[in-house]
């Protein structure tokens, strides 16, 4: 028989798993040090939990025009990546992430500086929530910034190999094509199942007018902070 009196938990909103994992990225930040930020909507719940913290580092090196205007809203330094040797961590998130840390990147348009702050750390910590774990890279398009006089060549070389290349817009529906921080154009590839990341991250970064691919394996996580409805769960790769 039911009791009438236990409550069932509620579950936890995509946002509030976010909080969570933002949140719980603060154990990896190394005081007294510059550490390396990414983008988008799970990295802002981590600048805001930074806050809390922001008198135990030096400073950040942000991926995003968008993270360094939030950083500095707050009183975060924000340093310049060509004044810094090295970065102790990485916090950024992914669009997908495999059992082997290997993530497809760039839903916010910022992977070409999120894969040169990758570069420059020693360690990559990504933080999602459980529904961006995936066992094949692919389902979620993936992003390639490009040069302009480039796009219909390369969008005829992924469909050689089965993908469907499109042209990013910018939002709110004025046909126009969503420029990158860099100046750049975005592809975003969809029907591709990428069953080695590196070897087709080397493939694609060889295409002349290919600024980055949105695969990360040669700069992958080695932890990934998982939300999950119970909690969050740490992957090391």
């Amino acid at each position: 028989m039911t009791n009438p009196s236990a409550q069932a938990k509620p579950q936890l909103t995509q946002d509030e798993l976010k909080t969570l994992v933002g949140q719980a990225a603060l154990r990896f930040v190394v005081p007294g040090e510059i550490i390396g930020v990414g983008s988008g909507s799970t990295v802002n719940k981590f600048i805001e939990a930074l806050a809390d913290m922001k008198d135990q580092i030096k400073g950040v090196v942000s991926a995003s025009e968008a993270s360094t205007a939030r950083l500095r809203a707050i009183g975060i330094p924000v340093f310049d990546a060509n004044a810094v040797e090295e970065l102790a961590v990485y916090i950024d998130g992914a669009d997908e992430i495999d059992q082997h840390g290997n993530m497809i990147k760039g839903g916010g348009a910022a992977l070409t500086r999120e894969k040169i702050v990758a570069a420059q750390s020693r360690r990559f910590v990504c933080i999602v929530d459980e529904s961006k774990l995936v066992q094949t890279l692919g389902t979620y398009p993936v992003p390639v910034e490009v040069i302009p006089m480039a796009v219909q060549r390369l969008i005829r070389a992924f469909a050689a190999m089965g993908g469907q290349a499109r042209v990013r817009l910018q939002t709110g529906g004025t046909g126009q094509p969503l420029v990158t921080d860099n100046g750049q154009l975005l592809l975003d590839v969809s029907g591709l199942r990428i069953s080695d990341p590196r070897a087709f991250e080397a493939q694609v970064s060889q295409w002349p007018g290919v600024v980055t691919v949105g695969v990360f394996a040669f700069q992958k996580a080695q932890v990934c902070l998982l939300a999950a409805p119970g909690g969050v769960r740490t992957l090391n790769f």
